[in-house]
């Protein structure tokens, strides 16, 4: 039996003619640059993120830049975040000329290590990027005390996290600002890139705004440099038809989550995602750690099973922040999640017996029973 890593197909099945009609409206307005789906998306995602303000953008990674370029963060600055994500979250804060300061992770969590950040704060720290990984949020109550005791502005890079809560407040709700992407393997994804920023502050959404578009306000007239970060309407279009199926979408992820947890709760090799009490994780990925990772990941491709893994290097170690004078072991958890950890299919339309197959298969292979 195959089983991919995720289905897009089997989603967009059932949606094809409504997505097809939405996108069909937009081109017949010709509206394609911040036509009234952009303005309707961004009332819709700002109510689901318990925020008042929401900025449709174009990428995940734009969310990020827009955010930190909206803050006046930049050359001389630092930019306190983990090393165990995805490199936008430290790309972002490099390439508006901050730098990232690594904090390592919880091992069980994979979320930035709260305890942690104190101790690398300087004068020059303006704010702390917490990325709510695997859809579940970090620490965000230690993370605000010591924000808000610091001055410090909170960043929360949400990407894999909209619809995930901590205590009864959403994703993108718990901090200055909340950064999302909708690139197409998300728990909500676009036809293509897309991403979005929350706010509750109105002078930091009506600077995203501009933002996004060149920093013109009014058009021709620059105060300050933007980018070109605006959202496609037809993306707009397609993402307003999803998301009104997202809640859904999130119960079968986080039910398939519990019958992994069921099947693979009596073997000891095999340790399952943690989500901490009062929170909702949502499961963009199901995450396991186990040993002879990459051993495992190539017996399930001969096999037709989905994997992948999240993520095979830690930031500190790559290639271009070697400027930052980092070495190995300087993030031990981060690096021990690099080599131990590997995500499997988790996506809401799989079948019991794809779920039974993928359990069974990698219980077989982490007890030696092949």
């Amino acid at each position: 039996m195959k089983v991919p890593m995720l289905d897009l197909h089997a989603q967009f099945g059932p949606l094809r003619g409504e997505i097809e009609r939405a996108i069909g409206k937009v081109m017949d307005s010709q509206a394609f640059i911040n036509g009234p789906e952009v303005g309707e998306l961004e009332c819709q995602a700002a109510s689901y993120a318990a925020c008042r303000f929401a900025v449709g953008v174009s990428s995940g990674t734009d969310a990020l830049l827009a955010a930190l370029m909206s803050l006046n963060i930049g050359p001389g600055d630092e930019v306190v975040t983990t090393p165990y994500t995805f490199f936008a979250t430290a790309g972002s804060i490099w390439r508006v000329g901050a730098r990232p300061v690594f904090v390592d992770i919880e091992p069980d969590t994979f979320n930035i290590d709260a305890g942690r950040i104190e101790g690398v704060l300087s004068d020059k720290t303006k704010a702390i990027m917490p990325v709510h990984l695997f859809g579940q949020t970090a620490d965000m109550d230690a993370i605000n005390e010591i924000a808000a005791r610091r001055g410090l502005y909170v960043i929360e890079d949400a990407a894999q996290a909209l619809g995930a809560r901590h205590g009864d407040k959403p994703a993108g709700s718990l901090g200055t600002m909340g950064c999302f992407s909708f690139f197409p393997s998300k728990n909500l994804g676009a036809l293509g890139d897309a991403g979005l920023v929350t706010t509750q502050d109105e002078a930091l959404a009506a600077r995203l705004r501009q933002c996004r578009n060149h920093g013109s306000e009014p058009k021709y007239f620059h105060k300050w440099v933007g980018g070109n970060f605006r959202l496609d309407t037809l993306q707009a279009a397609a993402l307003l038809v999803k998301l009104a199926r997202l809640e859904a979408w999130h119960d079968g992820r986080i039910a398939n989550a519990a019958k992994y947890d069921e099947r693979f709760g009596d073997v000891a090799e095999i340790v399952t995602p943690v989500v901490r009490p009062g929170r909702r994780g949502i499961y963009n990925q199901y995450v396991i750690r186990v040993p002879r990772r990459d051993e495992l990941v190539q017996h399930l491709n001969e096999r037709g099973i989905g994997c992948a893994i999240y993520y095979p290097l830690s930031l500190h170690q790559q290639e271009c922040f070697a400027g930052l004078g980092h070495s190995r072991g300087d993030f031990p958890e981060s690096e021990r999640a690099a080599l131990e950890t590997v995500a499997i299919p988790v996506y809401p339309e799989l079948t019991e017996d794809q779920i039974d197959h993928v359990a069974a298969t990698v219980t077989a292979f982490v007890t030696g029973r092949v």
